[in-house]
């Protein structure tokens, strides 16, 4: 087992995270790579599929984590191409996280993979690595032809304690976990007896590809991250925006991943929830460097995020004060510059209607979608994607459509998520950020 110490190359790569800053010194993204015209593209890497990673919870099964067991883990990707490369994190980990073994195949059914397509994973050259606590690594790139929508499945032999998990609690997708020992080169499913709809360590799935010209970061809640989405179905708005940009002119398709994580808000983080099981990980701003400008290929960001920040009374930058919609609008606003110091553009979400705030905070979500809006030359992003205006109950704007309603009042069901996902102008994507 080696220890990777240092920054390396685009082979395997550890990155010792810092705050939101720190993370806009390295290289910039890769908003320019695609330098063809047209859909005569070279082949370039774009993020297929992601997960933002968060803390572990104080119980359960990232608070314990794991030990000689294989975690068989389900990636849905967005693009179609002919290599893939996985991206490992340790973020949160308190020990080193050792990789004993990694596979990629296709998936079969359930747990099961395509025996012909299963392939080792190396990082610079080694089947196996060491991420210290805080890092992060990239692997090789693996041949592997992948389709658009196709099920990707990433084995990983935990051979040694894990100590608490770096994950995403509510995925809404099936993986697997083992019975003990190292079954990342079993190409059935009987060695996975356990489920999980959480994703642990693998927070980004990387294809290269000539299908598309760069990728397109959804950012958010769990609305984007798909809190009342149908499991197993992949019927989020990112999802469906993922479809509608492969089904396009070759020259207009990009790649979409999915950057929401349940509970999460701009200002401040959100804790745990109620049971202590799911960490609502780390608020937007120390976030965004790391799940939106590190993507491969980063063309632009779709923002959504306030509801958090505005339900439960409003939760003001300093504990104990609500909430203004200055300071929201202040947070969203360094998340905008933060993006065009990259030179990727940015694209607005309006907050949607919630059926659970208070007449206080209802008004801070008027105001602050009106600064979304912003008009002109006036507005702060690349452009606006109202999804407020398309998921709000004309005979009562404060609310969600019924048709729409996944039934709390707040979340969207999967017909509300698609219309989401058909408010956004896919041609717009390719703009250019403001100079």
């Amino acid at each position: 087992m080696r220890w990777i110490h240092r920054l390396r190359g685009p082979a395997a790569t550890v990155v010792v995270l810092g705050v939101l800053a720190a993370s806009l010194t390295g290289p910039p993204g890769a908003a320019g790579e695609d330098a063809a015209a047209g859909h005569h593209r070279r082949d370039t890497w774009v993020g297929g599929w992601a997960a933002s990673m968060g803390p572990p919870g104080s119980a359960g099964i990232s608070a314990t984590g794991f030990a000689d067991r294989t975690l068989r883990l389900v990636a849905h990707t967005a693009v179609a191409g002919t290599a893939v490369r996985i991206r490992l994190s340790n973020v949160y980990g308190t020990v080193p996280l050792d990789i004993g073994t990694a596979m990629v195949a296709l998936r079969a059914d359930g747990a099961a993979t395509v025996p012909e397509t299963r392939r080792t994973v190396t990082f610079d050259g080694r089947p196996d690595l060491t991420i210290p606590p805080g890092g992060q690594a990239t692997s090789d790139p693996v041949p592997l032809r992948v389709g658009d929508g196709a099920d990707v499945v990433v084995s990983l032999y935990l051979p040694t304690p894990t100590g608490p998990a770096t994950w995403h609690g509510w995925a809404n997708q099936t993986s697997y976990l083992s019975a003990p020992g190292d079954h990342s080169t079993e190409d059935g499913a009987a060695a996975y007896p356990d489920k999980t709809t959480s994703t642990f360590f693998l927070e980004g799935l990387d294809v290269s590809t000539t299908a598309a010209g760069g990728t397109v970061v959804a950012f958010g809640d769990s609305i984007t991250e798909g809190g009342a989405t149908t499991k197993d179905a992949n019927r989020r708005w990112p999802d469906v925006l993922a479809r509608r940009l492969a089904a396009g002119p070759p020259h207009e398709r990009l790649s979409v991943v999915n950057e929401g994580i349940g509970g999460n808000r701009v200002l401040t983080d959100a804790g745990f929830a109620s049971d202590g099981r799911i960490n609502l990980g780390v608020n937007a701003l120390a976030r965004f460097g790391r799940d939106t400008l590190a993507q491969p290929g980063v063309r632009s960001v779709i923002l959504l995020e306030g509801t958090n920040d505005l339900g439960g009374g409003g939760h003001g930058v300093h504990p104990g004060r609500p909430l203004t919609a200055d300071q929201l609008i202040a947070g969203l606003h360094t998340l905008v510059r933060a993006a065009h110091a990259r030179g990727v553009a940015i694209f607005g979400g309006t907050i949607t209607p919630n059926g659970k705030l208070d007449p206080v905070n209802e008004r801070i979500r008027g105001q602050v979608n009106t600064w979304i809006r912003g008009s002109g030359a006036y507005s702060a992003f690349d452009g606006v994607i109202d999804f407020d205006a398309a998921l709000r109950d004309p005979a009562d704007p404060h609310r969600l459509l019924p048709a729409y309603d996944s039934g709390d009042h707040v979340h969207p069901n999967d017909t509300g998520l698609r219309a989401m996902a058909d408010t956004v102008d896919t041609r717009a994507l390719h703009r250019p950020p403001r100079p």
